[in-house]
């Protein structure tokens, strides 16, 4: 395993600024340990709640920004939906997002070979109108995304050792 470090002042610095910023520390933190790109190679060298934690980080960053067709479109449906994270959330306690993540995965098995094909901007917005099911999937994580990264922070926050260690913390 990887020994992942996170600067106690940079860490208190993130708390302060909010709870985006205390889990966006952690996942900086997991990133420049295995060098920026999470790999099969780099995967290995973390352990679970660690890579839950980055899977997090990418669904939230491409769904924010445009939908789980997005996500899918730019090849993280795999590592999404074809790796134990709905199970790892739900044991963090996220059981609705959990749910959302397993019937995604039924469209992304359904509407994968069509979504990740190379296409034109034109041709990657009409799939939006193809496939609406992704609609209520995208709506409900917008709705609730705050909440999610609120339990995710208090989760870290009370489980910090299965995601780095602190330099610098003073007695």
């Amino acid at each position: 395993m990887i020994q992942v470090t996170i600067n106690d002042k940079a860490l208190q610095l993130a708390a302060k600024a909010g709870m985006d910023e205390f889990v966006q520390v952690f996942v900086d933190g997991i990133m420049d340990a295995i060098g920026g790109e999470l790999t099969a190679e780099t995967m290995a060298e973390l352990n679970s709640d660690q890579i839950t934690l980055v899977a997090y980080s990418m669904l939230r960053e491409e769904v924010m920004d445009g939908g789980f067709i997005q996500l899918i479109h730019n090849g993280q449906g795999k590592f999404i939906f074809f790796n134990p994270f709905a199970k790892a959330l739900a044991q963090w306690g996220l059981v609705d997002l959990a749910r959302i993540i397993r019937k995604g995965h039924k469209l992304y098995k359904k509407y994968h070979e069509e979504i990740e094909v190379e296409c034109t901007d034109e041709e990657f917005m009409a799939m939006f109108e193809r496939m609406p099911e992704f609609d209520d999937l995208d709506d409900a994580f917008v709705a609730d995304e705050e909440k999610w990264t609120s339990e995710i922070a208090y989760f870290i926050d009370n489980n910090i050792e299965k995601f780095a260690s602190i330099d610098g913390k003073e007695g």
